[in-house]
């Protein structure tokens, strides 16, 4: 068993709906889960950025040297920027890709998930993802909810959970926990502008957001 969690674990955790079993920001989630990734490798220092290195893809993200992170997931993120160097917006895409089952499966393996298989109409085998040990969700939600609704004061990780669930346009489906408001709003923006990495992802959403209303238009239109 892992012990400790990673940003993009506690990130998903927080996007899971515990009671449709459904996954906030589903359609983007790759670059949400890849920012993720990638926040950690910067917080770790085995990956950079320059301000004044960027191209189409946003900025250039450079590897540190030194041994690699432990964690197989961090790990093959890093190697992937130590291949070459990179747009952010181009790591996104490569890390986040196929993310979504592995960090599934870890949370299963923690006993946070579980996963139910049956069958339909007794032939169609299904398996639907569902919440069980919610502990250390509610401790996750406390300390994002202390920061946008009581005014504390962040730390690291917290920062960076926020950052990516601003980012990622899903922050208000924690309305149940976390009332949506234009001060939680311009708290989590606050913070989201902060990171390099949430940044990247709330570009990387927009432009697919972007994309998808004009492609509905123009279908409708049509």
């Amino acid at each position: 068993m892992r012990n400790e969690m990673l940003i993009v674990e506690d990130l998903l955790l927080l996007m899971f709906d515990d009671k449709s079993g459904t996954i906030a920001g589903e359609g983007t989630l790759y670059y949400t889960l890849g920012g993720a990734v990638l926040v950690e490798l910067g917080l770790g220092k085995y990956v950079r950025v320059d301000e004044n290195d960027q191209g189409l893809n946003g900025l250039k993200v450079h590897a540190v040297a030194g041994d690699p992170p432990g964690d197989p997931v961090l790990r093959a993120a890093y190697e992937k920027v130590a291949d070459r160097k990179r747009g952010v917006q181009t790591l996104l895409i490569e890390i986040g890709t196929g993310l979504r089952e592995t960090v599934l499966d870890r949370l299963v393996e923690r006993g946070m998930l579980r996963q139910e298989t049956k069958k339909t109409l007794g032939l169609f085998r299904t398996t639907a993802t569902k919440a069980a040990d919610t502990g250390h969700k509610k401790a996750l939600m406390e300390k994002v909810r202390a920061v946008l609704i009581d005014g504390a004061e962040p730390d690291t990780r917290t920062t960076a959970l926020i950052g990516l669930l601003s980012a990622s346009g899903t922050l208000p489906n924690l309305h149940r926990s976390i009332p949506w408001s234009g001060k939680v709003y311009k708290r989590a923006k606050e913070l989201e502008q902060g990171s390099w990495g949430a940044e990247a992802v709330n570009t990387a959403v927009m432009r697919t957001v972007a994309a998808t209303s004009v492609g509905t238009a123009i279908a409708v239109t049509s």
